[in-house]
């Protein structure tokens, strides 16, 4: 049996709250086909997307009220996965249900809980508040990668590449010359990275709106199994922003959360929010667009790779010093699945 690539016991990204509206909505999350939907109070469900008669996608149907009807033969399920209705019947079989799923509403997105129910606590949501706290202004969009989850989350905790994918935006030499700092817990890793005394890359020069150089800081942390939150901006040299004054600066963060979808592709769902200029929708506009550019140039390069891994199964990597943070990230992944699954070398028995 192959061993897993990602935990059940975790919450994961399903939809952006806007994407969730009175109609089924298919996902496939960590391997499972779920249809998913917003009951009459507003609440998110999740439910198997197959129905218990012929495994027809219960998507394919329709809502009445917080119902799903089965497209094929109009079986009736409610939001608890119980069948409740059957042509052509009054008695009902009582092993007519479907997989019902824990879902939960935070930080502007639909989290749902693949494994164990019992074990699905909402204190763990990842947190990403800066999505929807009233201080910062905030917008993004999903990306539907081709791609093993584990390659974005490697991406994002090492931005050296910055400096040779993102040369035109937010890359420059300095990203990939800066030292670094990297620590860890039983469930977060950080990268933290300063540049000091630079010239701003096109985006932040932008951003910042002045002329000199600035103090540059990325500070990243990871949360498993697969989010990360990513405290970035550039304050004017000199001005204390390492100590923590960043007044004379400008803030953002850029949010992540990468669903696996099967074992070779992912959702992956990011925003960029800010401290500043809060209340212009056409900044905001332009930078979701401006970031969703700079993604396009990541998707590239993530499809690229796992075409080649899949080219080369035998082939095994090499860690630079730069990989530290990817390092600690697949550890602490690897932690959850073998607390599912027993450590690797039994399941390999």
């Amino acid at each position: 049996m192959n061993r897993p690539s990602f935990p059940l016991n975790a919450w994961y990204a399903a939809a952006y709250d806007v994407e969730l509206k009175r109609a089924l909505l298919p996902r496939t999350i960590c391997n499972k086909p779920i249809v998913l939907y917003r009951k009459e109070n507003g609440a998110p469900a999740a439910l198997a997307d197959a129905c218990w008669h012929r495994l027809v996608p219960l998507s394919l149907g329709r809502l009445d009220g917080d119902n799903v009807i089965c497209g094929y033969h109009g079986l009736e399920f409610d939001d608890t996965g119980r069948c409740v209705y059957m042509p052509s019947q009054q008695t009902i079989n009582p092993s007519a249900c479907v997989k019902s799923y824990p879902v939960a509403e935070r930080h502007r997105f639909i989290w749902i809980w693949p494994g164990d129910p019992s074990l699905a606590d909402p204190a763990l949501i990842p947190d990403l508040h800066w999505n929807d706290d009233p201080a910062w202004a905030a917008d993004g969009k999903l990306i539907e990668l081709k791609c093993d989850y584990r390659l974005v989350v490697d991406n994002l905790m090492d931005l050296t590449h910055e400096t040779f994918v993102h040369g035109s935006s937010i890359g420059n030499r300095a990203v990939a010359e800066a030292p670094f700092e990297a620590s860890h817990s039983d469930r977060f890793a950080y990268i933290t990275r300063w540049m000091e005394s630079i010239d701003p890359p096109p985006f932040w020069k932008k951003q910042y709106g002045k002329a000199g150089k600035v103090d540059r800081w990325q500070i990243i942390r990871f949360e498993a199994p697969c989010t990360i939150a990513i405290d970035v901006g550039v304050a004017a040299a000199g001005t204390g922003a390492r100590e923590g004054d960043r007044s004379q600066g400008v803030n953002g963060y850029v949010l992540n959360t990468i669903t696996p979808s099967t074992d070779k592709t992912c959702l992956y769902f990011w925003a960029f929010a800010r401290n500043y200029d809060l209340h212009n929708q056409a900044r905001t506009h332009e930078l979701r667009e401006g970031v969703a550019g700079v993604f396009r140039e990541d998707e590239v390069v993530l499809e690229a790779q796992q075409i080649a891994i899949d080219a080369n199964p035998d082939h095994q990597f090499y860690n630079l010093n730069i990989d530290a943070g990817s390092m600690w990230a697949r550890r602490l992944i690897d932690r959850m699945i073998d607390a599912e699954t027993g450590p690797a070398t039994m399941a390999a028995e």
